[in-house]
Parts: structure tokens; C-alpha cells; sequence
């Protein structure tokens, strides 16, 4: 019956492809966003906080009772999950005013490499030579972007603080993964999104009160792009992402989601006319092959 019920052998693939092409639409989004005078943090806050509030229903439909049921540990769990979510979105959200989209993306999608460490340092997960390879490389393509930004006055007015956001957002990112796999063992995926998601929502709010950051008072295109941000890269990118891990492998959705800095990359320059510098292409090509390395060595 499972058989007869999967989709088309296509399908999987076509799905990932709409995924990746509404994921990479964050940064773009992002960056409109803050040019009609968002604030970073009420960017994050209102991606997931829209997107949450879509997700509410689905949640509490699909999986009212397993939500009523929630445990101490499954309580803990979620804060610390959407604790890491909102520092993930408030640090590479920010970096964009500070770098390039090309560069933040690219760092901000290492997160395998560093998932890959600390399942060494946490689980003793032993890393493979193309884990091993894969983290060289990526170590390397990310000190190149770097050396490149540095010295070029066009990227941004801090592309090394924007570079070093990016990083700190793809370890929180990581963070985020490690612990919501633990809790996606015990919890369904729209109560997981939901708690997740509304969690990281609230502790922006949290932190633009406490910034003096306003969460109000934008334009209506302004509102207009931030709904496309908690609708396109958050519900349908994710949730596309989420749904081709059942028909596909996670190394192969590991190694699709490669091409969101290229994508990003590709609209910033049509869009922003942001081009790229050699020393900095060089650092992209490394720094994908790393991941691709790291994703194709990862044993589980």
C-alpha cells in the first residue's frame, strides 16, 4: 500500500527544486525589507512570528493531543530550540546590513560542517575522510571570503562583522537541528514547527522591547515583503525541505540546499548589481565543494 501510495518518482525532485528557489528568496526579501526601514530584529520576529501564526491551526488540529500532552523535558526542549532559531535569524538577518548577500548566504550554510563537529565532540561520532576533507575546504573557502571582503570597501559598511554574524548564525542554526532532532523523536512536525517557531517569535518580541527596536509603524510594502518572507522561505521552502525527506535521502537534501548562495547570490546581482571579486568566488567554490564533501561523507 506504501508503495502504491508514493508519488511520482519526479516529484521529489521538482518539490526540492521549488524549495530551494523559495529559500533563497530570504536573503532578497530581507534586504527589501530593511531599505523600507524594518529593523533586523522585527524582520526575524516577523517571519516567524507570521508563519507561526499560519501554522496554528494545522498544529493544534493535527496535533492538539500530543501538545497537550507535552512533558517537562519536550517543554525544555522547544525554548531551547526556538531560543537557538531566533538568534539564527537576528544574527544573519543582521548580517545583510553589513555584507554582502553572497557572502552571508554562504556562510550562514555551513551548518553541516559544524553539525558534523559536534556530533564528533558530543556524540563520538567519528567523522569520516570526506567529513574530514569537507571541513578543510570549507575552512578555507570561508577564510578566503573573509581576506576578500576586507579589502573590498563595496561589500558592505562591516563585511567582516557581517561575515562573522553569518558564521554565529549558522551555529546557532546547528544548534537548532542537534536539539530539534532529539525532539522530533517524541513530537509530530507541525507541533514541533509551532512550538519552535512561536518560541523564537516571542523572544524577538522579547528583544526589540528590550532594544527599543519597533515592531509597528512600517509601510504597506513593507508588510507586504515581510509576509512573503513567513510565506515563501519560511512555510513553503521549509516545509518543501520537510517533505521531500521522506521520498529522498538527507545527504541528497543536504547537498540541494548547496545551491541556496548560489541562488541568493544570482538574484543579489540581478536585483542589487551586487557582483563578485575573484579572491571571493574562489572562496564560494571551496567552501561549496566542503559542504558537498562533508554531506557526501556523513554516515547517518
Amino acid at each position: 500500500m506504501d508503495r502504491a501510495a508514493a508519488p511520482p518518482r519526479w516529484l521529489p525532485f521538482v518539490v526540492l527544486g521549488i524549495g530551494l528557489m523559495a529559500v533563497s528568496f530570504g536573503a532578497i526579501f530581507a534586504r527589501f525589507a530593511q531599505a523600507e526601514g524594518v529593523p533586523s530584529l522585527a524582520v526575524a520576529c516577523w517571519r516567524l512570528g507570521l508563519a507561526a501564526l499560519v501554522v496554528t491551526p494545522i498544529a493544534l488540529w493535527q496535533s492538539g493531543h500530543a501538545l497537550a500532552r507535552l512533558n517537562r523535558r519536550q517543554g525544555l526542549l522547544a525554548l531551547a530550540a526556538g531560543f537557538f532559531l531566533a538568534l539564527h535569524f537576528g544574527t544573519w538577518i543582521t548580517s545583510l546590513e553589513y555584507t554582502s548577500v553572497a557572502s552571508s548566504t554562504a556562510l550562514v550554510t555551513t551548518n553541516p560542517l559544524w553539525i558534523g563537529l559536534a556530533s564528533f565532540v558530543l556524540f563520538r561520532e567519528r567523522p569520516s575522510r570526506m567529513m574530514l576533507g569537507g571541513i578543510a575546504l570549507s575552512f578555507g573557502g570561508s577564510l578566503l571570503i573573509f581576506w576578500s571582503d576586507a579589502s573590498n570597501a563595496g561589500a558592505g559598511e562591516n563585511p567582516l562583522l557581517g561575515n562573522a554574524l553569518a558564521l554565529i548564525g549558522s551555529w546557532c542554526f546547528s544548534a537548532y537541528l542537534l536539539i530539534g532532532r532529539r525532539l522530533r523523536a517524541g513530537l509530530p512536525l507541525p507541533a514541533y514547527v509551532w512550538l519552535a517557531y512561536g518560541v523564537a517569535a516571542l523572544l524577538l518580541v522579547a528583544a526589540s522591547s528590550s532594544s527599543g527596536s519597533p515592531l509597528s509603524g512600517f509601510s504597506v510594502t513593507a508588510w507586504a515583503v515581510l509576509a512573503g518572507m513567513a510565506l515563501g522561505p519560511q512555510l513553503l521552502g521549509h516545509t518543501a525541505y520537510n517533505w521531500s525527506l521522506r521520498h529522498v535521502s538527507a545527504t541528497f537534501v543536504a547537498v540541494v540546499t548547496l545551491g541556496e548562495p548560489v541562488a541568493s547570490a544570482a538574484m543579489a546581482f540581478i536585483v542589487f548589481g551586487e557582483g563578485f571579486a575573484p579572491l571571493q568566488f574562489g572562496g564560494f567554490a571551496l567552501l561549496l565543494a566542503g559542504i558537498y564533501l562533508a554531506a557526501r561523507g556523513e554516515k547517518s
